[in-house]
């Protein structure tokens, strides 16, 4: 049965064990990495630009042997010059893996009913799946063992904020969500999320959810298609600046983690961000180690070429 990753929890928690692990092993020992795409291709279609992700995916293909095969929306123009299946099936015939960037998750799952081979999600309005791997990898790599550990977000309860949920509950992380009244954090991904048997606790309050946590977490108060809301959102999340004083009330020592692009004086200080604390950068990175990772897993015959368990 074909292997696709839309969401966090197409995952089963020994497989995001063992993609963490290999990510790790790989990202320290470039000598092993397998040349699982030897002579294939991967196709990465991309409605929304990404710099970060279009980077660690192209990265992620070549390292692993592969040929990266980058395609604008205009190009395609999916459902207007021909239908998403019509594309992707055409796609799924010479290359191995499409992975795309959309605005609507429902181009992924049409994708997926009509191919054969695997589907990632790059990202979509409801979940940032290769966001969320890199920052347990990064999680890792700073704090070891993952399980007992504590995040706290601060922001807006988005697609960034719900695959970081789904994965916090497959790796036994506590996650608190600080949120404005109307910006929480959808109750479906929660009930999700507690099937689980996930931790995630909705908060008011900034330093109620930073309070105890090993990572703060942000995102931009205003996400790409939202530009319109910027003046509206802006005054809903005044006073939500993650600054020294909140990160004063976590434990010691935490981290500073933020997906990017980030806005200094917005979600986040400047002193925070680029300050001791903070691990924005290596968590950028950490998104190409851990999609070479991903790829592995959804190509191998049992998604588990490999089990390096470097901590």
């Amino acid at each position: 049965m074909t292997r696709h990753l839309l969401e966090v929890d197409d995952l089963d928690p020994v497989r995001l064990r063992t993609i963490l692990g290999n990510a790790l092993t790989w990202k320290h020992d470039p000598g092993s990495i397998p040349q699982i795409l030897a002579g294939q291709g991967v196709v990465a279609l991309f409605q929304k630009p990404s710099a970060r992700t279009r980077i660690s995916v192209e990265m992620a293909v070549a390292t692993l042997g592969g040929h990266p095969i980058f395609v604008r929306d205009e190009e395609v123009d999916l459902d207007r010059r021909e239908s998403v299946e019509d594309v992707a099936s055409t796609m799924a015939t010479m290359c191995s893996v499409i992975t795309a960037r959309v605005f609507d998750h429902r181009v992924l799952e049409r994708m997926t009913a009509v191919v054969d081979v695997p589907v990632v999600n790059l990202l979509s309005d409801t979940a940032h799946p290769c966001q969320a791997l890199a920052d347990l990898l990064t999680m890792r790599e700073d704090l070891g063992e993952l399980e007992g550990r504590r995040i706290a977000y601060v922001g807006d309860g988005n697609n960034v904020a719900a695959s970081l949920a789904y994965a916090s509950a497959l790796s036994g992380v506590e996650l608190a969500i600080a949120s404005p009244d109307g910006y929480e954090l959808d109750p479906h991904v929660v009930d999700r999320v507690r099937n689980l048997g996930g931790s995630v606790e909705l908060v008011s309050d900034p330093y109620d959810a930073v309070r105890g946590a090993d990572v703060v977490y942000s995102d931009v108060w205003t996400s790409m298609g939202q530009e319109d809301e910027r003046e509206q959102r802006l005054r809903a999340f005044a006073g939500w600046t993650i600054d020294a004083d909140l990160m004063k009330a976590a434990n010691d020592p935490v981290i500073f983690m933020h997906c990017l692009p980030a806005h200094r004086g917005d979600e986040v200080t400047a002193d925070v961000i680029d300050g001791p604390q903070s691990v924005v950068w290596r968590q950028a990175g950490n998104r190409m180690h851990a999609a070479r990772a991903l790829l592995v897993d959804l190509l191998s015959e049992d998604g588990l070429l490999l089990s390096g368990e470097r901590t």
